[in-house]
């Protein structure tokens, strides 16, 4: 994975100053956050908890008739879990994320087992029959359960494990479906959608470009860069002093920031990120976790995703004397880590994988 740099201005200053001695310089940080087996257990048994409980489930069904109705798991045989799909489809990406990083996981078996009864070939064939259902279902999960479903897709795809490649294969009608999907959509969106919420344009865009890179999803790629471009490669001066909004789990900026750095290269994406964050360049660069006074409001848990999404974004820059992404990144991290598993379904049917996308992200940084 590439690494960027959004530290120039400083460095230059000082490789410039003749009084610089090496004893001056900023003291390097260093991070002590590790995802290990201990905390992969901890965080295995909150997707095992939720991907085949059916209730409670919030449901984004559209009925445009009485034949319409029907229990979530009749609709979604695969994904009925985890109190809604989008959280179900990531439940089982971090299952299997667990499970390529710790094969002597505790639970192995127990994941094995459950995924198999799930992402069976004729469940997958309901959940791509749902979005023809009626003209409504065509948008179900735009653009964020789409984006998960394609990250699910991809983890399976670099899973050298022969029920790795069987679940690929069952999935990829559904995957092949969204893609196109993707493709058909986004020429139509005139404007990104800016919002810290399912429906941010910069996240969907984000997990769609990773799917496309690692399969060779050549047209979906081609989309992404081109609709990356035409929305946010003019943009400046992003307000980041006015995140987080009370419900956001993710930072309009900061997901802004993560796509264009994966469509641009090195010297573009510097060029570009010191018109639109120009903060974040500056060595007293700061940004306070944010805070959650009641975690089982479904909303205001929110909060908690949002201190793993910054740090899901903060930790493939680069990090310097001049820089604090990492330890901000760290700090937004440990914030919220202890409390993912406080008892509450409002955070427990979700947390886990948002947390598990942050450490992810660390380890392809490192």
């Amino acid at each position: 994975m590439k690494k960027l740099k959004f530290f120039i201005p400083l460095i230059l200053l000082m490789a410039c100053s003749g009084d610089q001695k090496p004893g001056d310089n900023k003291e390097v940080y260093t991070s002590t956050i590790q995802l290990d087996i201990e905390e992969a257990n901890r965080l295995a048994a909150l997707p095992l908890k939720c991907i085949q409980n059916p209730l409670p489930y919030k449901s984004g069904h559209v009925l445009s008739k009485e034949e319409d109705l029907g229990m979530p798991v009749e609709h979604h045989p695969a994904f009925y879990g985890c109190f809604d799909w989008h959280s179900a489809v990531h439940g089982h990406w971090s299952l299997i994320f667990l499970m390529k990083q710790f094969p002597d996981l505790d639970s192995f078996e127990v994941a094995i087992n459950m995924l198999d009864e799930n992402l069976t070939k004729a469940n997958i064939e309901k959940e791509l029959a749902y979005f023809s259902m009626n003209r409504y279902t065509k948008s179900f999960e735009r653009t964020y359960g789409w984006a998960w479903l394609l990250k699910l897709a991809e983890e399976l795809y670099t899973w050298d494990h022969p029920m790795g490649k069987k679940w690929f294969a069952n999935l990829k009608p559904l995957t092949d479906h969204i893609s196109q999907q993707y493709i058909e959509y986004l020429p139509k969106l005139v404007y990104p959608i800016r919002v810290g919420e399912h429906s941010n344009t910069a996240f969907g865009l984000s997990f769609a470009f990773d799917y496309a890179k690692t399969t060779g999803d050549a047209a979906l790629l081609t989309s992404i860069k081109e609709n990356a471009l035409r929305f946010y490669q003019s943009d400046s001066d992003c307000p980041i002093h006015w995140e987080p909004s009370g419900y956001d789990f993710l930072s309009p900026c900061l997901q802004e920031m993560d796509i264009m750095r994966k469509v641009l290269d090195d010297s573009e994406f510097d060029r570009w990120l010191q018109e639109f964050l120009l903060r974040a360049s500056q060595a007293d660069f700061e940004l306070e976790p944010g805070k959650i006074l009641d975690r089982t409001d479904g909303k205001l848990v929110h909060l908690d995703g949002l201190n793993f999404s910054r740090a899901w974004c903060l930790y493939p820059i680069e990090h310097s004397a001049s820089s604090n992404a990492l330890k901000i990144a760290d700090q937004h991290m440990q914030f919220s880590l202890d409390k993912i598993r406080d008892g509450d379904y409002s955070g427990e049917h979700w947390l886990a994988s948002f947390a598990l996308y942050a450490y992810k992200s660390k380890l392809e940084s490192e």
